[in-house]
């Protein structure tokens, strides 16, 4: 049984390490909040954009377009956002499960693929995949993205599938749901128009000034832009929603053993004052 003062040293360890967690806990959830309203603020915004590029896919104009053309997939690229630290939970863990999900299933269709990885987490993690192409690795993003820091990453996926490299790009990110709630999963980003948004009144009664072709050219970049943009924010959103409860659980975990230890030492006081008494009375029988 370990002594007092070692249960001692335990007991001071265990609550520096709470004040860490507690610290960190509270930090999470501050930038969570702030992570919170800025997808919520963007999301009408994405969700207009995915509406728009699924209402100009339907339309005859579209037909040879490079960004809207569906082809025999040969080739994927796919750009997945996870963490520069760790600390999250099961949140690296869980984008890295959803990205081997779809490398596996390329494998098993022959299908050739090729990675963008955002995050120091998972370039870790593509990287040691055997037979990995890794296009771009980006790390050390801020939380608050003024937009051009993904555009490398953007262009290189644009890149990829007109020039013919690539015949479909996904996202593969965390969405937000709730402060309780987020869910890895994989996003068509092109060919454009790919995801079945639902269209609204507004939409189909939109008319397109000069033409639907000027804005297919102008417009399609930063509507692709903003889906890959509202991807991150999610991400990040879950990111620190994640660690919040991972330090919380720790904070509360440190609180239950700090008193198991208490217990432990206040019996081995207690020991160790009974066996003192014990010695002194047998001593003192010695003694008569």
């Amino acid at each position: 049984m370990p002594s007092q003062r070692q249960l001692k040293s335990r007991v001071r360890s265990v609550k520096n390490t709470k004040q860490i967690t507690k610290a960190m806990q509270m930090v999470a959830a501050s930038k969570m909040r702030r992570a919170q309203d800025a997808t919520k603020a963007t999301a009408p915004y994405t969700n207009s954009a995915r509406e728009i590029l699924a209402h100009l896919a339907k339309q005859g104009e579209t037909k040879g377009h490079p960004l809207f053309e569906a082809r025999e997939i040969k080739n994927r690229l796919l750009i997945v956002v996870a963490s520069d630290k760790g600390l999250a939970g099961a949140y690296n863990s869980n984008v890295s499960k959803q990205y081997l999900r779809e490398v596996l299933a390329d494998r098993k269709e022959n299908i050739g693929t090729k990675s963008i990885a955002i995050g120091r987490k998972v370039t870790s993690f593509v990287t040691r995949l055997k037979d990995a192409e890794l296009l771009g690795a980006y790390e050390d993003l801020p939380d608050a993205l003024e937009g051009h820091e993904l555009r490398a990453a953007l262009d290189t996926a644009f890149n990829q599938f007109t020039n013919g490299d690539v015949d479909a790009v996904d996202l593969i990110y965390t969405e937000f749901v709730s402060s309780v709630t987020q869910v890895a999963k994989t996003e068509r980003m092109l060919p454009a128009g790919s995801i079945g948004a639902p269209e609204s009144d507004e939409i189909r009664e939109a008319v397109f000034e000069p033409d639907t072709e000027t804005v297919l050219t102008n417009v399609v970049y930063r509507l692709l832009n903003a889906q890959l943009f509202q991807a991150f924010l999610d991400a990040r959103a879950s990111e620190h929603s994640m660690r919040m409860l991972a330090m919380k659980n720790a904070t509360d975990n440190a609180g239950d053993l700090i008193e198991d230890l208490t217990l432990a030492m206040n019996k081995a006081r207690q020991a160790a004052i009974t066996q003192e008494l014990a010695e002194i009375s047998g001593g003192a029988e010695a003694m008569k």
